[in-house]
């Protein structure tokens, strides 16, 4: 009896070393050791990119994780980075399986998280020539004008009566204004997310953003989800969005001159779309990837580079005297002027690098089997970058934590997808396509917003009270809403 336990611990030994140098033959990263199911998911806490960043300063740039049944890899260093969204981007670009994003694209059938296949590269050449190409952008540029106005009309009115602005909520309303003309060629004011669009937007980007358990447990996961509200809940943002879906496409059945007319053409067989005819779910997807990314970015943007200007009264100062001077008693600001406000550039790439619109990209899947920093990346690898990791690493920046413009002065560095220390927006052929839209809207309103108007921090609150942590998602959220008095001017 003795020697037949003998025989099967011998056995077990033998193939757990086995299992150990075939792991060592396939020169994996390093990482830390997991637990058995779970692996190391437990980990990962509410602030998955803050426990990431924690992790690599012991295992390294690159790190490999299990996170349930899943082998993932995390780059947090502009090197590694580099070579996942450049050197290896034609390998590295799929998406994996992701359980709430699956149903608000419709089955993956929009540009964010469509898997990397001739129908992504037919739909990112549409998109990029009908909605986000520099022409198109232009040929909105009334559209934002006209609801910055209005916007900086309520903040006027606001300003005169003494009464804090909760600038969180209203850039959003901005953002969805701007979006829904841009994208759905209707107001926001009368449609079906008039009343919520703050709410339901905000809970899709939280959904999305969400470690749900069907992305790592592929069976028992979507039963864990149900108990825990996840799927609940995303069920629930769906039916709001769609219902808006449906009030838009209605609408455009009888006005076809914009994005969504293209899309129905394209559906009944009248514009060529490849090989591909697209469906009423297809047209659905690619409306999410307009409404959520184009109204969530560019408020979050705005929101976060108010806050660290009036936490930071000096740069405040600094920015809004370039401003006064070289505008100038301007009654109507335009987007031209942004090219003259040197240092309003930089407090806009030091707000991307302390507060990046992601702090995780987006995940990221291997199609075959690459080398990343001199490690074996088997396919069907689950890839993330932490951003936030890049950007607070104190080995490329000084005094991470600290909000200061001018190191970016004598610095040429962008934040379109070719510096890899600053990568807001990603790089590669999954780089976010809307930037250029997105930016537009943010440099127009930050002018306005600085130029017209001094701010205050509501009457018993202190500098310190004002809060800069984020809420962890598709996109960085502010944990508190930022609640500013704004003071007319003699600019205004």
């Amino acid at each position: 009896m003795m020697s037949s336990w003998i025989v099967v611990a011998c056995i077990v030994f033998a193939f757990v070393l086995v299992i150990r140098k075939r792991r060592d033959a396939r020169n994996l990263p390093p990482g830390p050791k997991g637990l058995p199911v779970v692996g190391n998911l437990h980990q990962l806490g509410s602030q998955p990119h803050r426990s990431l960043f924690e992790l690599s300063k012991k295992y390294g740039p690159l790190m490999y994780l299990k996170l349930g049944n899943v082998p993932t890899v995390v780059a947090s260093t502009p090197e590694t980075a580099r070579e996942i969204l450049k050197t290896c981007d034609v390998d590295c670009c799929s998406r994996p399986y992701l359980a709430c994003p699956e149903k608000l694209s419709y089955d993956f059938n929009d540009l964010t998280f469509s898997p990397y296949n001739e129908y992504w590269r037919e739909l990112r050449k549409m998109s990029m020539l009908e909605l986000y190409s520099s022409k198109r952008v232009q040929s909105f540029r009334h559209v934002r004008e006209e609801e910055v106005n209005s916007f900086i009309g309520f903040v006027e009115q606001s300003g005169l009566s003494g009464t804090p602005v909760n600038l969180n909520r209203k850039l959003m309303s901005l953002s969805a204004g701007v979006m829904c003309r841009v994208g759905f060629g209707m107001n926001l004011r009368g449609s079906k997310l008039e009343e919520k669009y703050g709410e339901i937007i905000v809970e899709a980007m939280q959904v999305m953003g969400s470690f749900a358990a069907a992305d790592f447990f592929p069976y028992l996961g979507r039963i864990v989800d149900i108990f825990t509200g996840l799927r609940g809940r995303c069920g629930k943002v769906s039916r709001e969005l769609d219902e808006f879906y449906e009030q838009a496409i209605k609408h455009h059945q009888q006005h076809e001159n914009n994005f969504i007319g293209l899309l129905l053409k394209m559906e009944r067989g009248e514009l060529d779309l490849g090989k591909f005819r697209l469906t009423r779910n297809h047209i659905k997807g690619i409306l999410m990837n307009v409404l959520l990314a184009g109204v969530d970015t560019s408020a979050q943007v705005v929101a976060w580079t108010m806050t660290h200007l009036i936490k930071n009264p000096r740069v405040m100062k600094k920015v809004q005297t370039e401003l006064r001077e070289r505008i100038k008693d301007k009654d109507n600001i335009t987007e031209e002027d942004m090219r003259d406000l040197d240092y309003l550039k930089m407090v806009i790439k030091e707000t991307f690098r302390i507060n990046p619109v992601v702090l995780l990209l987006a995940p990221r899947e291997t199609m075959n089997d690459v080398k990343i920093n001199g490690y074996h990346i088997p396919k069907k690898t689950r890839i993330q970058v932490n951003i936030w990791a890049i950007h607070r690493n104190p080995e490329i920046w000084k005094d991470p934590e600290c909000f200061i413009p001018e190191r970016f002065a004598d610095v040429d560095m962008d934040y379109k997808g070719q510096n890899f220390e600053l990568l807001p927006f990603g790089s590669g052929r999954r780089i976010c396509p809307g930037i250029g839209m997105g930016m537009a809207l943010v440099h127009l309103a930050l002018m306005n917003l600085l130029y017209r108007f001094d701010w205050k921090l509501p009457e018993g609150t202190k500098i310190e009270d004002v809060d800069v942590e984020e809420i962890y998602g598709l996109t960085a959220l502010k944990k508190e809403p930022l609640q500013l008095v704004p003071i007319v001017t003699q600019w205004t």
